[in-house]
């Protein structure tokens, strides 16, 4: 597993990268043996220290854990506590549903996920070449649609702790949409459906 450690106004030395790699690779090999990569992040709030796990564990499958604590080693020991939660509930509802039903998960690539940068005021006010007024394109790069039902469509959301998630769905095989509302609840947006 390829680790990255990164701090934001705060020094990693080799101590806490060490700790931080050991730490990912005891998690990961207890709970999900074929994990690709970690991207590891400590920020300074004030008198906290931050961290914030981003672990690619499988194909497809982002996980994020975060913590604050009085140092950076403990920081990362609440974030790595929360990501070990978040591994354990997945493998419990893996194991929960039928083998058989492996073939029909196949992914395929289908979608362009692309990362937009706004532009800074000033850089705003003057007009694009082509006349459109948008951001700046930072990253692109090919997206996985998965073949999902909409309760594992909302468990992955929940697992990769982002807001929204796009997938096709498995009853209907159209594009679906799930995403956490503002009052906590989960929306679902199914144009066939309607």
């Amino acid at each position: 597993m390829h680790v990255t450690v990164a701090g934001k106004q705060v020094e990693t030395g080799e101590a806490l990268k060490v700790h931080v790699r050991d730490g990912l690779e005891a998690i990961t090999r207890k709970y999900f043996d074929h994990a690709l990569e970690a991207n590891v992040t400590f920020h300074r709030n004030r008198s906290q220290f931050s961290c914030d796990i981003n672990l690619k564990a499988g194909r497809g499958l982002m996980m994020r854990g975060e913590g604050e604590g009085p140092d950076a080693h403990r920081a990362f020991e609440e974030a790595a506590e929360h990501l070990a939660k978040r591994l354990r509930r997945y493998r419990r509802r893996v194991n929960e549903h039928a083998r058989s039903a492996a073939p029909d998960r196949d992914t395929a690539p289908a979608g362009r996920e692309t990362v937009i940068r706004a532009e800074a005021e000033e850089e705003a006010e003057a007009p694009t070449p082509n006349g459109a007024d948008h951001g700046a394109i930072v990253a692109e790069h090919p997206a996985e649609i998965a073949l999902l039902t909409v309760g594992e469509a909302v468990m992955r959301m929940d697992l990769a702790h982002v807001p929204v998630l796009m997938f096709r769905n498995k009853a209907t095989r159209a594009l679906n949409v799930v995403y956490r509302r503002q009052d906590g609840n989960v929306g679902w947006i199914d144009p066939e459906g309607a």
